[in-house]
């Protein structure tokens, strides 16, 4: 993973280095510690400037430096992995390898066809000389960072970077937006002075949209949020990159609809693990179960693996003898999401190596009552489950003095009670259960100090719940038990897991149901088309950016081509029932994955958002809609601190 940035100017405006301040570099280079280099070039006949800036996390391969160049002075950065869709050697660097395609390019058509083959995430910059072309973009579903910023003058300055810094003054910064990658001719730009973006779109092999309705769709939805005198054209041969999954399955069974008419109320709620017992029965759902976990396990396989161990191994075949020292963590609140990647990775993480499972608590106001009965849960097994665990938290806090139990929120209880699991599933793995406890005073000051420029563009009250709990979970800095010893621990895992995208593909939300409701399966359908769509700008791009803030990568298991296209090519009723009860129907079928992976009551545990099961939400304000603007990503002064 790295920070990549570039700034053009044009001659009488800025310098290079007038859009590039010393903030923005420091934020680069956290997420690329291990090397960092800039570059300018000047194109003296055309009086352009570029200043290319790459910091680099050092992950596979051999260390190689951004930005890159060739003979032809063309320039290269690139932030992404590819797992798969083009040949990377063991001891090769993905990087130099996309540069080595990308320099035998012949035509715009080689430049599409290349990005297309390619299967992980990536954003990346690209400087073609001879060309005097300036391409740039986001994978497909936008897993990487990417922004950028126009002047308000029409031969003002134009930037892109992976991470920009908060200003509530000059130019806005803005996500590029996943729906195609650009290009900008900066020979006609300078010449004219006046800045013109050319789009390829995303386009589906079997789609049964034309090419101008593809284009017409994005050029409405990407000019709405450009300035006026930034005008945004398709490319003259329309040409277009090929979707790297296939369209979503809507289909709708006659048995799918008599379902949906079914009363929700008149179902027994019963939730347990036995219940799912019931669904594998039937053979035609167990097959499709195991070619589900076969392919998110490939998708772990290539997460996990693709990762430098060791400086001096040579081969895959040889396993990592790291002595203790994780390399993967997990997100980990004890769900079934974050249950199944650790079940997961634990199949391919070499035995010796520990996995870190990261859970993020922040003080309660005031220690929780426990309530006597809740609204017609008969979620038995669950419950006894976490009393026994609410048990041993207990014994937890009677040995460290009790000082910790303002931290015992949903997440952290429901976590224990995952990693019980898994230490039964894996006896012999070092499962480092890492409770990362913050106080009010650590968040406040946190988020002025880094995390509001992260989340930045982005701007919403659930941006900042959100933010601020993925950043301090992935920081990965609180304590471990051993041997019944608590213990200050630091997380040294540079792969950190999330289970984001689950969600939107097995209909996981409360709003899901919801939809559900009023609409039936057809609502239920476009609704999860929608979702995916949209994750680009609303989760992914702020995700990289507070994960990689500590020179760490975000990796996304559910997010996986491959993954993507299996689920897209199933009918909803075979990914989830939401006539069923909390627990069980929302992501059924992730949920018999985790059965038949051998986990117990972490598999009907209902949904919660992090932001409520870190206790994150409300702990500021009681009054906040998730949609607000938050006033506390604003920068304030000292005195307001």
């Amino acid at each position: 993973m790295c920070g990549i940035c570039c700034v053009v100017t044009l001659p009488g405006q800025h310098t290079v280095h007038g859009s590039f301040n010393e903030d923005m570099h420091h934020c680069l280079r956290r997420r690329g510690p291990d090397s960092s280099q800039q570059l300018i070039k000047t194109a003296s006949d055309l009086s352009y400037e570029c200043l290319f800036s790459g910091h680099v996390l050092h992950l596979r391969g051999v260390l190689t430096p951004q930005p890159l160049e060739d003979a032809n002075n063309s320039i290269f950065l690139w932030n992404g992995e590819i797992f798969n869709g083009l040949s990377v050697g063991h001891i090769e660097n993905d990087t130099a390898v996309m540069f080595r395609h990308l320099e035998l390019c012949s035509n715009e058509a080689d430049i599409l066809s290349l990005l297309s083959s390619l299967r992980g995430p990536w954003s990346f910059i690209y400087y073609q000389a001879s060309k005097h072309s300036l391409w740039f973009g986001r994978d497909y579903f936008g897993r990487r960072s990417l922004l950028w910023q126009f002047s308000n003058k029409i031969d003002g300055a134009f930037c892109l970077t992976s991470v920009s810094v908060y200003s509530e003054s000059g130019n806005q910064y803005q996500e590029v937006p996943a729906s195609g990658i650009f290009k900008i001719d900066l020979k006609a730009w300078a010449t004219t002075k006046s800045l013109s973006l050319t789009v390829f779109p995303w386009k589906y092999s079997s789609s049964e949209k034309t090419v101008e309705e593809i284009f017409i769709n994005v050029l409405d939805q990407v000019s709405k949020d450009l300035p006026n005198h930034i005008p945004l054209v398709m490319n003259e041969s329309k040409l277009c990159l090929r979707a790297p999954v296939i369209p979503l399955n809507k289909t709708i069974s006659e048995a799918s609809d008599e379902c949906a008419s079914t009363n929700i109320s008149d179902i027994t709620p019963m939730v347990s693990v036995d219940t799912l017992q019931g669904f594998l029965a039937k053979e035609h759902r167990k097959k499709l179960v195991h070619q589900f976990i076969d392919v998110l396990n490939e998708a772990v396989k290539r997460r996990v693996l693709l990762l430098r161990r060791n400086e001096e191994l040579e081969t895959r075949e040889v396993q990592s003898l790291s002595h203790g020292k994780a390399h993967i963590a997990v997100l980990f609140s004890g769900g079934v999401d974050s249950m199944v990647l650790a079940a997961l990775a634990d199949r391919h993480v070499p035995v010796e190596e520990p996995i870190d499972l990261l859970n993020v608590a922040f003080m309660m106001k005031e220690q929780a009552k426990p309530k006597g009965t809740t609204k017609k849960r008969s979620n038995q097994e669950i419950r006894l489950d976490l009393h026994s665990c609410q048990e041993s938290c207990k014994e937890t806090d009677a040995k460290t003095g009790g000082h910790l139990s303002c931290f015992d929120v949903p997440d952290r209880i429901t976590g224990r009670a995952g990693l019980k699991e898994l230490e039964a599933l894996n006896p012999s793995r070092i499962w480092n259960f890492v409770e990362i406890n913050v106080t009010l005073e650590e968040l406040k000051e946190m988020r002025q100090q880094r995390i509001n420029h992260l989340i930045y563009p982005l701007d919403t009250v659930l941006d900042d719940s959100i933010g601020c709990a993925i950043w301090f979970a992935s920081r990965g800095e609180g304590s471990v038990s051993k041997q019944g010893e608590i213990k200050p621990y630091k997380s040294p895992a540079t792969v950190v897991l999330t289970g984001i995208g689950a969600d939107e593909q097995l209909a996981g939300y409360s709003r899901h149901r919801v939809c559900f409701k009023k609409y039936g399966l057809e609502g239920l359908n476009n609704e999860l088309e929608m979702e995916l769509g949209r994750i680009s700008s609303r989760n992914l791009g702020r995700d990289d950016r507070i994960i990689g803030d500590h020179g760490k990568e975000a990796r996304f298991p559910f997010l996986d081509e491959d993954v993507v296209s299996f689920l897209n090519s199933l009918p909803i009723s075979e990914k989830a029932d939401l006539t069923l009860p909390r627990g069980i129907g929302e992501k059924l079928i992730l949920r018999l994955v985790a059965k038949e992976l051998g986990l117990k009551a972490s598999a009907v545990l209902p949904k919660r958002a992090v932001q409520f099961g870190s206790r994150i939400a409300k702990l500021e304000s009681n009054s906040e809609k998730a949609s607000d603007t938050c006033s506390r990503l604003k920068l304030l002064s000292v005195d307001e601190l």
